[in-house]
């Protein structure tokens, strides 16, 4: 597979306070990589770096071999990297389509309801629900309106932080159940989670971040099996 997302060195945080440091990351084409560590250990801030919303005050990102440092948000998604952060952050008074659509602001092509069609496919829970505030969904509803936003830029590349957040198990399961098949289908994932277990079951392979360093990296499977990571982070 080829480099899709490649970052050297990137050291980035708020103000004058560096949150991450040196990190190096890469991800290809096809690619399912977990991003797992301790809250507080710098992940969505990583996020937040690599899609332009966090100041980078050393080195470099690269998607596709274009180079994305410094670059504003907009133009990163214009480039095919999109971010569904933490949190859903939908607009509650504004009807499920509508939310789904603005994830195709920047889209001038004719494909753009077919592409609502197709990943309605993803959540057909929603098809019943595109008049209604998408404040008025249950939490996993949301979740799904979220990830359907940022499919709808057309994404090379879709990073997803802590999609299982305040969620039911049996809508965890779900939700993950369509991060995979979004992948299976062809888009790369970048995915934050609290779950390692599930992070880990899905992904190709991992990165664990701690302390805003990257401490290992590896294929999910082994890291699964390291003593260290199942001290840490699964408790065994």
């Amino acid at each position: 597979m080829s480099s899709l997302l490649q970052v050297d060195k990137l050291t980035a945080g708020f103000g004058l306070t560096p949150v991450l440091f040196d990190v190096d990351l890469e991800l290809a084409a096809g690619e399912l990589v977990a991003l797992i560590g301790a809250n507080g250990a710098g992940k969505s801030t990583l996020l937040g770096a690599l899609s332009g919303l966090v100041r980078v005050s050393s080195g470099s990102v690269h998607l596709a071999g274009r180079r994305l440092t410094g670059v504003r948000p907009e133009m990163i998604v214009a480039s095919g990297m999109v971010h569904v952060p933490q949190g859903r952050r939908l607009f509650s008074t504004m009807t499920v389509e509508r939310n789904l659509l603005l994830g195709a602001y920047r889209r001038h092509d004719r494909q753009v309801r077919e592409d609502l069609e197709r990943i309605l496919g993803y959540f057909p829970t929603l098809r019943d629900k595109l008049d209604r505030e998408a404040g008025t969904l249950s939490g996993g509803e949301q979740q799904m309106v979220a990830i359907g936003r940022g499919l709808m830029a057309r994404p090379t590349l879709l990073m997803i932080d802590e999609p299982s957040l305040g969620l039911a198990p049996n809508i965890v399961d779900r939700v993950m159940e369509i991060v995979k098949a979004i992948n299976q289908d062809g888009t790369a994932v970048l995915l934050v989670e609290q779950d390692v277990v599930l992070a880990l079951d899905i992904a190709d392979r991992g990165y664990v971040l701690e302390n805003g360093r990257i401490a290992m990296h590896g294929r999910a499977s082994d890291l699964r099996r390291d003593s260290a990571v199942r001290k840490a982070y699964l408790g065994v």
